[in-house]
């Protein structure tokens, strides 16, 4: 009766701590795209060619075939379970495959 009784408790703790441990599941953030430094925008300029915005960028997460005058930096960041999304679009504009236009959708934050 008292092994039985042991066992019965153990069997509790152990579905117990499970279920409890279930609902403690770690998110690890995510992070998509292209991460684009401040000081590395910084440094693209009018009137610079194709390559030398690819070394200092990367290459483009969207490059489109159909507006080749166009290359897009897209970065995504959800950390852990909170529901915000950070997001970073960065649009250069090219004319006679030199840059002739790069807009911001916001401010980089200065620790990405």
């Amino acid at each position: 009766m008292m092994m039985t009784m042991r066992k019965t408790t153990l069997l509790f703790l152990t579905f117990f701590c499970l279920a409890l441990a279930s609902g403690c599941v770690y998110r690890a953030n995510i992070s998509q795209g292209n991460l684009i430094k401040q000081e590395d925008l910084d440094q693209v300029t009018i009137a610079m060619t194709k390559s030398q915005v690819r070394y200092l960028l990367g290459t483009p997460m969207i490059d489109d075939p159909f507006k080749r005058n166009r290359w897009d930096y897209v970065y995504y960041v959800t950390i852990g379970r909170d529901p915000a999304v950070q997001k970073r679009w960065v649009s250069i504009f090219f004319e006679d495959e030199k840059v002739s236009e790069i807009r911001l959708d916001q401010e980089l934050a200065p620790e990405l």
